[in-house]
């Protein structure tokens, strides 16, 4: 069964990036943009797991979290603000909140924090699936838990950053994706140098695929990318 999370954000562009690289990763999760709403949500979606903003319309995180402790006392619930005062850490803490995440932030630091805090309910499988998942690209093997490209029987190692790039890419085969998706998913920002350090990770990846008529990586000036595979 997948994990469930609420997933309480009303910033429309991180929201989706979150929501969808969550279900990516098989959570099952429940989106929602008004605080009012939270708690009626909550009723009727058995979460193993709470992501709060801070700042929402009609009722605050912090506000929701001192309520949602309230009525769950051993829910897990991690706030994302972009507030970085240590008063507003502590009061994250005693508002009934069990981690603090600053924006912005990474996906892969979001998804760390997500599974740290299910380890500690009690509520965390890391299924065997995950570890063996295996996808193919025209003539390639490529096997993002072991960060490695398997090509006529050779191995060629990727280090994580070529890994977290080429598993969204994959995972959107044969249709466009938007450069400043992937830049706010991996790096957590859409900075000049964040966007530097991804020409130098899609040129590697250019790379290992120079010898696979089948797979081809295409730049969409003004868009993104285009990962085809035949």
């Amino acid at each position: 069964m997948a994990t469930k999370i609420l997933y309480v954000e009303d910033e429309q562009f991180l929201a989706k990036i979150v929501k969808e690289t969550l279900e990516l990763k098989n959570y099952q999760v429940v989106h929602i943009t008004d605080g009012g709403k939270v708690l009626d949500s909550l009723r009727n979606f058995d979460a193993d797991i709470c992501v709060l903003d801070v700042m929402l319309p009609n009722v605050d995180g912090f506000t929701l979290g001192a309520g949602i402790r309230q009525l769950y006392p051993q829910l897990p619930i991690i706030f994302l603000t972009a507030k970085t005062q240590t008063y507003d850490v502590l009061k994250g803490f005693s508002s009934g909140g069990t981690d603090y995440l600053k924006k912005p932030f990474s996906m892969e630091e979001l998804m760390v924090r997500i599974e740290n805090q299910l380890r500690m309910a009690g509520k965390f499988h890391n299924k065997a699936s995950d570890v063996e998942e295996e996808i193919t690209l025209g003539n390639i093997k490529f096997y993002p838990a072991l960060y490695e490209l398997q090509v006529n029987g050779s191995s060629i190692k990727l280090s994580h950053r070529e890994t977290q790039v080429l598993r969204m890419l994959s995972n959107n085969a044969n249709k466009p994706i938007e450069r400043k998706l992937l830049l706010k998913t991996i790096w957590g920002d859409d900075s000049f140098f964040n966007s530097r350090n991804l020409d130098v990770y899609i040129r590697k990846l250019r790379e290992h695929f120079t010898n696979d008529e089948d797979v081809e990586i295409i730049t969409l000036k003004g868009i993104g990318y285009h990962m085809v595979v035949k």
